[in-house]
């Protein structure tokens, strides 16, 4: 999603205020009980909501710093409430889900979570993956850097988080705002999995954690090929990925 500048100025305003708030949406009250009691443990602020169309209808009233929203909910299911979410606000978002199938990690990242974790988790896993996300985001918002990249027909407002094409704008996510970032800021040169991994998820890389591949393929999609049909992000075999010039 990108975000205007008003947008943006209002995100920030809400990210500073509500810094340590979560939100858990999960219809399992025992593990938002038992999650909710660690996190605040670690110094977090937490509520939960046990359905989606609940969540929704608190999410238009509180700004949370970060969500961690279950796949399976009653009613309107986690997919349905994500969506709904993105459509006016980047909140980070971590999806949980006793489902680990490629699949459901595939639609959960491409309707827009910025991380998948499948249950059974750590709790300690859970808060490491949520404090790389607020990381992430907080650096974003707090950006102010009156800067442009160009790399052909491409271009990259930072400020607004803003990419357009040949003049059309290309709707992202924070994830994949990042990624496509590195890799411009690096074009022609080949920029190693872990650096990017590093960077854009803000943990080191696991050889079984495909998270990276499906982030990949979506700004892929998004972004299209170049206008003499060969592809703008090559992936280096046992190397890492390059933004074509």
């Amino acid at each position: 999603m990108t975000l205007t500048q008003a947008n943006k100025q209002e995100y920030e305003a809400y990210h500073y205020m509500n810094a340590n708030s979560l939100l858990i949406i999960d219809d399992d009250q025992e593990l938002c009980q038992l999650l909710s009691e660690y996190l605040t443990d670690v110094g977090y602020n937490v509520d939960f909501i046990n359905t989606g169309k609940g969540a929704v209808q608190h999410l238009k009233r509180s700004k949370p710093s970060g969500v961690i929203l279950d796949l399976m909910l009653p009613g309107s299911n986690g997919i349905d409430v994500l969506k709904e979410v993105r459509a006016t606000s980047d909140v980070p978002i971590l999806m949980i889900s006793a489902r680990g199938d490629e699949v459901d990690r595939i639609v959960g990242l491409e309707s827009g979570a910025d991380d998948y974790l499948p249950k059974p988790f750590s709790t300690r896993e859970l808060v490491a993956r949520m404090r790389a996300l607020l990381r992430r985001a907080s650096a974003t918002s707090m950006q102010v850097t009156n800067q442009r990249l160009v790399q052909g027909d491409l271009e990259m407002d930072l400020d607004l988080m803003a990419v357009t094409i040949d003049g059309r704008e290309v709707e992202l996510t924070g994830v994949e705002f990042r990624l496509l970032r590195i890799l411009v800021e690096s074009a022609g040169e080949t920029v190693s999995k872990d650096a990017v991994f590093e960077y854009v998820l803000q943990r080191e890389a696991s050889p079984l954690d495909r998270t990276l591949d499906t982030h990949i393929s979506n700004l892929r999609k998004k972004i299209g090929n170049r206008s003499d049909g060969h592809a703008r992000i090559r992936t280096i075999r046992n190397a890492g990925y390059m933004y074509c010039r």
